[in-house]
């Protein structure tokens, strides 16, 4: 009975180092935004919501909620939608007003949106 005990203690341990095994992987997979596209977005943050402390907690917080809801691939496509449309000119910012722009301009809007809700 002891090592029918002693068996299961050994076996819920190893399960335990097999699901830490897993935990890197998963939020590497959930923090795919390198460091300086999170830093470029917390110092342009508080740029308009002043270079306080109170502003870097806000601003990081608002990086990460948009971290968990967009992976980095698409938020990298929206913001450079934005700026396409905002720096370029005529036919050149034409290219970025098509549907599947809008489509992944209005996902990052609303993962500001929350970010907004749940930061600031």
């Amino acid at each position: 009975m002891k090592t029918t005990a002693s068996l299961l203690a050994l076996s819920l341990i190893c399960a335990g180092f097999g699901a830490r095994a897993e935990a890197p992987d998963q939020a590497a997979a959930l923090n795919d935004y390198p460091t300086a596209a999170r830093a470029d977005y917390v110092f342009g943050c508080m740029t308009t919501n002043g270079q306080t402390r109170e502003a870097l907690t806000r601003c990081a917080c608002a990086i990460d909620t948009i971290a968990a809801a967009i992976p980095y691939a698409d938020y990298e496509k929206a913001e450079t939608i934005l700026r396409m449309r905002h720096e370029a000119g005529g036919y050149l910012a034409q290219e970025f007003r098509i549907p599947a722009s809008n489509s992944m301009l209005k996902q990052l809007q609303e993962a500001q949106a929350e970010a907004d809700v749940s930061c600031f």
